[in-house]
């Protein structure tokens, strides 16, 4: 679970420089993995410079943020 206040971002992960933030993260320690070994389709960047991999769209995420905040 991830608190809706800290996202900066919800991020498609095929383009080359979110898979460069990818590998940086993972070099820094600030990656957290919440796939539990599905296909990647979403990234989050948090406020607190961690970036969390999902395996929800990034559609589906704002719509649960959005529904969250009525």
């Amino acid at each position: 679970m991830v608190s809706a206040n800290r996202i900066i971002a919800v991020i498609d992960p095929d383009s080359a420089p979110v898979k460069r933030l990818v590998t940086d993260g993972r070099a820094d320690g600030n990656l957290i993995d919440a796939t539990y070994g599905r296909k990647t389709r979403s990234v989050i960047i948090m406020d607190t410079k961690q970036i969390v991999l999902a395996s929800v769209q990034p559609e589906t995420i704002s719509a649960r943020i959005d529904e969250e905040e009525k």
